[in-house]
């Protein structure tokens, strides 16, 4: 998280409490970020643990032998790219991140629409891949979970790439030099620190995913 900032006293004492209560703002928008995402990532967790119970569930009753009975089953090859585009834009935005604290946002701006077209890329295929199924989302146990899960997924991963294009907006507007050195003003010096904590939000969020995306392709493709 980055450091916080604490203006000068103004010379009187309305100044001094405005100083203090956009100080106090300021934090709370830095640890919003920092406690917002955890907290998204914790109930991203029960909510893609409901589908990872169902899946071991319905496996182990495998009730009148339909958890995945003979036939048509999800393209190994589709499964695999999507997770491969959303595992390299994550590791790749991760890789990226750390230049943009040595002042060298054009690098990170490039490695941000890299990520940026591979997670949507992932998204558009995981679209035609659930249009073009080769069998029913009730015909089986499988069936149901993996057309449940997919949905859920890819519109949050959809999220994910607008947060990350809000954030290629935003960054544009702060010059490099200010990741090195403090602004001039506290409110440039306010602002560099809450697109920093956004940035760091975001990337744990993303690897989160990537990591969810992993498991699932496992269980889907894989066992």
């Amino acid at each position: 998280m980055a450091d916080t900032t604490t203006p000068p006293a103004g010379a009187g004492s309305a100044q001094d409490r405005a100083a203090e209560e956009a100080l106090f703002y300021h934090e709370a928008d830095l640890n919003a970020a920092w406690t917002g995402s955890r907290l998204a990532m914790g109930g991203l967790s029960f909510l893609f643990g409901s589908f990872l119970f169902a899946y071991f569930y319905l496996r182990a009753v495998n009730s009148n032998h339909l958890w995945h009975p003979p036939g048509p089953r999800p393209h190994l090859w589709t499964g695999t790219l999507i997770m491969a585009l959303i595992v390299a834009s994550a590791a790749g935005h991760t890789a990226v991140l750390q230049r943009i604290k040595a002042a060298d946002k054009k690098t990170w701006q490039r490695g941000a629409l890299v990520a940026l077209a591979f997670g949507l890329a992932a998204v558009i295929l995981q679209i035609w891949q659930l249009l073009n199924l080769s069998f029913l989302p009730g015909s089986s146990g499988f069936a149901s979970v993996f057309t449940g899960f997919y949905p859920v997924y890819l519109t949050i991963v959809l999220a994910l790439m607008i947060w990350l294009e809000i954030l290629l907006v935003r960054g544009s507007k702060i010059p490099a030099i200010s990741f090195v050195e403090q602004p001039p003003t506290y409110a440039g010096a306010f602002t560099v620190q809450r697109f920093q904590a956004s940035l760091s939000a975001f990337a744990a969020t993303w690897n989160y995913l990537a990591v969810v995306g992993v498991l699932f392709w496992v269980l889907f493709y894989l066992l």
